[in-house]
């Protein structure tokens, strides 16, 4: 951005615009003097206001669209050394996306952490600046410092947000230009290190750093009224229009030529007015403002240009320097010269390729060749409707054709033969049949497949042929030379600065900030490139995640989807100082973490990590005492189920090991009657192939017969909505190859259940049974993860009962009842899919129903929000925010899943076309305040209320549920068998 005077290169005709300039000037000085305050200060305070709002609003909220933490604080654990994320604490992602890329500025980084504060901070500060720039560049620096050294996945940036927030004061609110934010944000340091500056070098010309890395100069030479002047300027963030450019090249070079500038070349006195711009000093870091909004007079309103707009990974700046000067404008100027030679060729070769005088046009070598054709095709004597009638029968006339049936008759497609008479009879025994193009499938082996001359002779056709070959070589020929021509000069085109003299000044691009949305509405997030890793960093606020340059050009460019770049940093590549790492000076090794922080730093940063850590090991006791006492309840009731009896049984030390509840059989009712006359008939089975009638041999022989059922099972090839996984416990975890210990164990559990049978041989059979369990050692059987296998499957079971119930309601048309259930069955199935490809279902199958129950209930509210109905549009904003937003983060964290993405971009879609058109004021407030949630591409994951409560379902009940619900989808839906 231009920090400097603006030079005056208008007329005498554009006095109302300087009248106009003037006022507004003289308006802004008003208010500063009564405020102190500046117009852009207010404006940043606006949106800064609108964001602490926004985040102390969404305190209040108890929907689901509320922005909170995970409870568990392993969720929000750094992993390794990923770089650290910014919470979005209410429509500040455009401060993420600012700070993210400075603070990867390496030099700027410790600039910030090494910032001390002028000895007389502590006093009464002198003023404004001082009251505000201190305060925050004490924040900003225990902000970085959490984003080197903490153990969170991310930190939460509101201090520094409501230091800017409490320097200005409104009473209004509105969206503000990131722009505008980063360069006030950079004159804030800039002062702060001016303070510090001034401080340290009495008496001497401070030297401010901020300056030092973001600011240049360029030289304005130019023409004023055949006046020619030359003015030095001082610049930040450098302003470039996007449309109707193609690069960054493009824009570069129309924003360094201001007017016309012939007379910059001409000796002559001319009336003409113009500039030039040439950098006579370019900063360690370049950074590049995009102007991709412009305002819409006939709508009233700013919008958002979409147009694509290419930029290099690495820049060379030569071109643009006053010291090439002479040769640029050389070069320049050989650059005219081909484009307009480049026009010409463009032009002739059009004529080529697009010939003729009507509307449609084609290529001449084409039209040569369709006559060549059409002169080489065998000559038919007669008309093409004579021909039509050489079926006709030997010694019959020349058949007429009907005449036109009128309107709503069908026309008669078979014609009499003169001289047959007129009666029916003989009619049908005369008639011949015309052909019918439209329903025959076989044209008549006698008609021309191609128009073609009546009459040519030989030497005609000899000359013709001659004639038509040549004209045609010759086209091809001229066609050839004109595009290897015009190839030829967009190759020197884009080579003319490619000689070594003219590479000698490179940029490389660290960082691109996005903005996804409308003019109005939207999300920022940036790329970030890692030097060390070398690759891009995508830093989305709470996500970082690693990228490309596929993926950067694809959401940068522009001109695919509503996303586009409005910022671009470039920085020195001939000073690695900007992104080279600390050093110990004694020891010689890299400083990574803590040791990065001076001693104030890291003593905050440590005791941020502490309480972190306390954190950890609170829910850690919390999560124990919770599982002590759910062990406490599930004893106590199995306690209180056993049945009583006169006989002593042994003595049971499996009380704390207990059973899963589908293992369970305290009666003979559902699961356990279906389970005990499975183990029943094992038992008689046994008993008649087994001659020795002890119990420990019937034990034997059963749980060989029952697991070989079980078995046979498991291996049976079975259609996707009966899966026997459902049935037993064992199956499931044949499938899943578990243990042999684990199943052998679970096997035998089965056996040992007190209600087995009421005769004497399967009461013996089952004290036999729990005798061996009481036997097993624990270092036969690891119970932690016998504990952890069941309680697999028990999820098995919760996440095949949620999503029974959410297909059998979206089945009904009830989206919002389904969308939980099938929310919640995509959540538990994909942890059990991440322990081995059977431990769950079809995840593509929840995938498609939680994803088009989404897309239901988003066409829903969109319908209520087009009738302008308080009520609906109401009640379709809450179906939003409570329901769709809080859901979209859960289809955007895995991005290799495209449906879900161009489902999320459809939705968004939706809504934004209603940017352009005429609503109530209500409506489009409404609407500007629900979009930036819609448009928000963080995947922090809201939290959702507990998941439904569950039914109880016996064994059969519940296969037979899945098998009707699986039966109703459609084929293309039903889920693969997987097993």
């Amino acid at each position: 951005m231009i920090v400097s005077d603006v030079i005056d290169l208008t007329g005498d005709d554009k006095d109302d615009l300087q009248r106009a300039i003037a006022l507004s000037l003289e308006e802004s000085n008003r208010a500063f003097r009564e405020t102190g305050i500046t117009d852009e200060e207010q404006a940043i305070s606006r949106v800064l206001e609108a964001s602490i709002a926004e985040n102390k609003a969404s305190l209040k909220r108890t929907h689901t669209e509320v922005w909170s933490d995970s409870p568990n604080p392993y969720d929000r654990k750094r992993q390794d050394n990923c770089p650290v994320g910014l919470k979005n604490v209410g429509n500040t992602c455009w401060f993420s996306a600012v700070i993210q890329s400075l603070f990867n500025l390496l030099e700027f980084q410790r600039l910030v952490l090494h910032y001390s504060p002028p000895a007389r901070m502590q006093d009464l500060p002198r003023n404004q600046k001082e009251h505000r720039n201190l305060p925050f560049m004490q924040e900003l620096r225990h902000l970085f410092s959490l984003l080197v050294g903490s153990k969170r996945k991310y930190v939460d940036p509101s201090s520094a947000v409501e230091i800017l927030k409490d320097a200005f004061k409104s009473s209004e609110s509105q969206q503000q230009d990131v722009s505008e934010f980063t360069h006030k944000l950079l004159d804030w340091l800039e002062d702060a290190f001016q303070i510090k500056a001034e401080e340290d070098r009495e008496g001497e010309k401070p030297k401010n750093p901020m300056v030092d890395l973001f600011y240049g100069r360029f030289l304005a030479v130019g023409v004023l009224e055949g006046k020619k002047f030359e003015n030095t300027e001082m610049f930040g963030q450098y302003p470039l229009q996007v449309n109707g450019f193609k690069d960054l090249h493009e824009c570069l070079e129309a924003a360094m030529i201001e007017g016309e500038i012939e007379s910059l070349h001409s000796a002559e006195n001319s009336a003409k007015s113009g500039q030039e711009h040439w950098f006579t000093e370019l900063p360690p870091v370049l950074t590049f403002e995009l102007s991709r909004f412009e305002f819409n007079q006939t709508l009233g309103r700013p919008e958002k240009i979409h147009n694509k707009l290419e930029f290099p990974s690495m820049l060379y700046m030569d071109r643009y320097m006053d010291r090439n000067r002479d040769i640029t404008r050389i070069k320049r100027e050989e650059i005219r010269r081909l484009k307009e030679h480049l026009t010409v060729l463009q032009q002739r070769l059009e004529r080529y390729l697009s010939y003729g005088s009507g509307p449609k046009r084609f290529p001449l070598a084409d039209v040569l060749q369709y006559a060549m054709e059409f002169a080489s095709s065998k000559p038919v004597c007669t008309s093409p409707v004579e021909d039509i009638n050489t079926t006709a029968p030997p010694g019959g006339t020349t058949a007429q054709l009907p005449p036109p049936a009128s309107t709503g008759e069908q026309p008669d497609t078979s014609v009499p033969a003169e001289g047959s008479g007129s009666g029916p009879q003989a009619q049908q025994q005369q008639r011949v049949s015309i052909h019918k193009p439209f329903t025959q499938s076989r044209v008549p082996p006698e008609l021309p497949m191609h128009p073609a001359p009546r009459h040519i002779t030989e030497e005609e056709l000899r000359v013709l042929e001659g004639c038509l070959h040549r004209w045609r070589s010759e086209v091809e020929n001229d066609t050839r030379d004109l595009q290897a021509s015009i190839s030829r000069i967009h190759r020197t085109i884009e080579l003319m600065y490619s000689d070594k003299s003219m590479m000698q000044v490179p940029y490389r691009l660290h960082a691109v900030l996005v903005h996804e949305g409308q003019a109005n509405a939207g999300h920022y997030w940036a790329y970030i490139f890692d030097p060390h890793q070398q690759r891009w960093m995508k830093y989305n606020d709470i996500s970082v995640t690693k990228s490309s340059w596929e993926e950067l050009v694809r959401d940068s460019f522009g001109g695919y989807r509503n996303a586009s770049a409005y910022c671009l940093m470039y920085i020195d590549d001939k000073k690695p100082f900007l992104i080279e790492e600390e050093f110990d000076k004694e020891t010689g090794q890299m400083l990574s973490g803590l040791d990065k922080l001076p001693p104030d730093l890291k003593e905050y940063v440590e005791a941020d990590n502490k309480l972190f850590e306390r954190e950890m090991e609170e829910w850690d006791a919390l999560q124990a005492r919770k599982l002590q006492q759910e062990k406490l309840a599930l004893a106590a009731a199995s306690v209180a189920a056993q049945p009583m009896s006169t006989e002593p049984c042994p003595p049971d030390n499996t009380a704390s090991q207990h059973d899963p509840e589908y293992m369970e059989q305290q009666s003979p009712t559902g699961d356990s009657k279906h389970l005990q006359e499975d183990t029943e008939r094992a038992i008689s089975k046994a008993a008649a192939e087994h001659d020795e009638k002890s119990p420990e041999a019937l034990l034997k022989t059963a749980l060989k017969v029952e697991y070989t059922r079980l078995l046979r099972l498991a291996q049976e090839d079975t259609p996707p909505e009966r899966d026997y996984r459902l049935q037993h416990v064992i199956v499931y975890f044949i499938h899943n190859q578990a243990p042999k210990k684990i199943v052998e164990r679970t096997l035998l559990t089965q056996f040992a259940d007190r209600n087995l049978g009421f005769d004497e041989r399967c009461k013996s059979i089952m004290k036999v049974a729990r005798a061996k369990l009481e036997l097993i050692m624990p270092d036969e059987v690891n119970m932690e993860e016998y504990e952890m296998w069941h309680q697999d499957y028990r999820k098995f079971r919760d996440a095949t009962v949620f999503l029974l119930i959410g297909l059998e309601l979206f089945l009904k048309k009830s989206y919002v009842e389904a969308l939980m259930y099938l929310i919640y069955a995509y959540q538990y199935n994909k942890e059990l899919l991440a322990k081995g490809p059977y431990r769950g279902h079809d995840e593509e199958l929840i995938a498609h129903y939680r994803r088009e129950c989404l897309l239901k209930l988003n066409e829903h509210a969109a319908v209520l929000f087009e009738t302008g109905e308080e009520i609906e549009v109401n009640t379709g904003l809450s179906i939003m925010n409570e329901l769709v937003v809080a859901c979209i983060p859960l289809l955007l964290v895995d991005e290799m899943e495209e449906k879900d993405m161009v489902a999320v971009e459809d939705m968004r879609n939706r809504w934004c076309s209603y940017l352009g058109q005429e609503m109530e004021p209500n409506l489009q407030e409404k609407l500007t305040d629900f979009l930036p949630k819609l448009l928000d591409c963080s995947t922090e994951i809201k939290s959702f209320h507990d998941p439904p409560k569950l039914p109880s379902y016996s064994t059969l009940e519940l296969c037979e549920r899945y098998g009707q619900v699986v039966t109703s989808l459609t084929p293309s839906r039903t889920p693969a068998d997987g097993r």
